[in-house]
């Protein structure tokens, strides 16, 4: 599928309003104010309802939360008007939804669906059309356990401006590689550079809730199996104090690592990711047995190193930082979605930042 253009868009939206809305005719006005740094694409007139609009190519959560900060900018212009803003994308995906959603935006795709709010008298919500704009190839992942170091540095200081070569040595990266990963992340504004070009993270959460759009857990090499104790917290004090027995490295992840950040709630399965697969020896002395069914222990090799920084011991058991607690949550069982939101005061604080 072809880039669309402004005037694709502006014929895409004129039209998805008109059928919205029931009415015969909407009126699009481009570049209608330069007073804000990021002014809207246009502005739409549909009956009674003027519509201030922000269009982009992709609908992932980082250009989504670029979107929401620029129509809400350029919406201040008309707030005499009473405008609703209005994030417009070829198909928004459920991160992006969401996002719209928590920030009061409205939002619709030229693929058929729509949620339209902000004013008396308008409430439409279609979801469930496919993606009509699907294009070959695979976008670049930020994300990617390598490129993810980047991602992770600014997360665990993001008050911090780094140099670049700084971020390279704290990412364990070369500085043509963390070069690249930092244009793209501009690009989707991400991040910024101060005059002396170093770099810092413009929304913290934005970056995050990115991150966890493309994060699968289960991209790991999980080892599930079955220990046998009385209670989750009985199980993880067994196993951090037989892998501290075995000089092991681990940290422990999942409800389990939550419920030593914040004691959230109680937990039935213990996850720990582990540098080295587990030896027949450290297997007997946990008395692990490998199952699938009835697993209350996940013994996990990482994909990449990076999970353990920003580990700390916590009542003397390691436990990963909260921002990799709040991407792993994303694939757990049990209570793992209501935990994932304990952790959200946990997540930026200077004092969640250890070695």
């Amino acid at each position: 599928m072809p880039k669309l253009n402004e005037t694709d868009f502006e014929k895409g939206v004129a039209n998805r309003l008109v059928d919205l809305l029931g009415i015969t005719q909407v009126k699009t006005v481009s570049e209608p104010t330069s007073k804000t740094p990021h002014p809207c694409d246009f502005l739409a007139t549909a009956g009674n309802f003027l519509f201030v609009v922000e269009c982009k190519q992709r609908g992932d959560a980082a250009t989504i939360g670029q979107a929401i900060r620029n129509v809400l900018a350029a919406t201040e212009e008309f707030k005499k008007k009473h405008p609703i803003p209005l994030v417009v994308v070829p198909y928004m995906g459920e991160v992006g939804r969401r996002l719209c959603e928590e920030a009061k935006v409205s939002w619709l795709d030229l693929s058929g669906n729509a949620s339209l709010t902000g004013r008396p008298g308008l409430r439409i919500q279609i979801e469930g059309k496919p993606n009509q704009f699907k294009t070959p190839g695979r976008p670049q992942n930020l994300f990617a356990p390598k490129s993810s170091r980047i991602a992770r540095s600014l997360l665990l200081d993001p008050g911090h401006t780094f140099s670049q070569r700084e971020l390279a040595e704290r990412s364990r990266l070369d500085e043509g590689f963390t070069s690249r990963i930092v244009r793209a992340m501009e690009e989707r504004e991400l991040v910024r550079r101060n005059n002396s070009g170093a770099v810092s993270v413009i929304d913290p959460e934005m970056m995050l809730a990115a991150w966890r759009e493309t994060y699968n857990f289960n991209q790991h090499t999980i080892l599930r199996g079955h220990v046998a104790t009385r209670s989750g917290t009985e199980l993880l004090r067994h196993v951090a104090k037989t892998m501290k027995k075995h000089d092991a490295s681990y940290a422990a992840t999942g409800l389990a690592g939550t419920w030593l950040v914040n004691k959230f709630a109680g937990f039935r399965l213990t996850v720990l990711y582990l540098d080295e697969n587990p030896t027949d020896t450290l297997r007997t002395d946990l008395g692990f047995r490998e199952e699938t069914r009835g697993a209350n222990l996940w013994l996990v090799r990482p994909n990449d190193a990076g999970v353990f920084h920003g580990a700390r011991e916590v009542d003397s058991i390691r436990c990963v930082h909260p921002v990799q607690l709040y991407l792993d949550l994303k694939n757990h069982p049990e209570r793992a979605t209501e935990a994932a939101e304990s952790l959200k005061p946990h997540l930026f604080k200077p004092e969640a930042v250890h070695g």
